[in-house]
């Protein structure tokens, strides 16, 4: 059976206001009425029963202390998409830099993918894994080697090799050699993972982004 959904999108202009003076308040939107009829009216603070009452007789939409999300400019999507982009090349730099560093101890049939791992996907890999994408919520992980991913972990990982290298990564689950490891203490940029004396050792390899400005 095949389902459809319809939707319709649409632009709302918003007037956001605290009432502080009822009088006040119902005099200016009796004067403004044409220029406001068409917004909805978003108001914070307390909202009395004599101006609901005139707000439901003038007809006009209005939600009370509710948190709408703000729009962002081009120019703003424009350049947290250019950081975005930024982020990803350093990433990619650091982990090449490191990959040449460490490369004596990744001789375990080492794999690169440069592909998203998608929600739903599980990845199987017996040696060493370099992953230049990102692994989305629903994904997993499970490699026998060590790990190096360069990008946003928000799905599961399961790693029994020497190290692994990851971004500060808030949503994943991640189990190193069968314990979890706490998502608080991925918090760098750049974080490797070790087992030392059955002990699992993270330390920071990058603390915070590269500034190019």
């Amino acid at each position: 059976m095949e389902f459809f959904l319809k939707s319709n999108q649409y632009s709302v202009k918003v007037y956001e206001t605290t009432i502080e003076d009822e009088e006040k308040f119902i005099e200016f939107f009796e004067t403004n009425y044409m220029l406001f009829k068409d917004h909805l009216i978003l108001i914070h603070g307390s909202l009395s029963q004599k101006i609901k009452e005139y707000l439901e007789f003038k007809s006009l939409t209005y939600l009370h202390n509710v948190e709408l999300p703000k729009g962002r400019s081009r120019k703003a999507l424009e350049e947290e998409l250019q950081i975005e982009r930024s982020a990803s090349a350093v990433s990619v730099q650091i982990a090449e830099a490191k990959l040449k560093k460490i490369s004596s101890k990744l001789q375990n049939n080492l794999t690169v993918l440069d592909t998203m791992v998608r929600s739903g996907q599980e990845i199987n890999i017996e040696g060493d894994l370099l992953l230049l994408n990102r692994v989305n919520s629903g994904a997993t992980i499970n490699i026998k080697g060590n790990l190096i991913i360069t990008n946003v972990v928000e799905g599961a990982v399961r790693c029994s090799g020497n190290f692994m290298m990851l971004t500060a990564s808030p949503k994943a689950n991640i189990i190193f050699h069968g314990v979890e490891v706490e998502n608080d203490l991925l918090k760098n940029k750049l974080n490797r993972v070790e087992l030392k004396n059955n002990e699992i050792i993270i330390t920071p390899v990058l603390k915070k982004e590269i500034s190019w400005a």
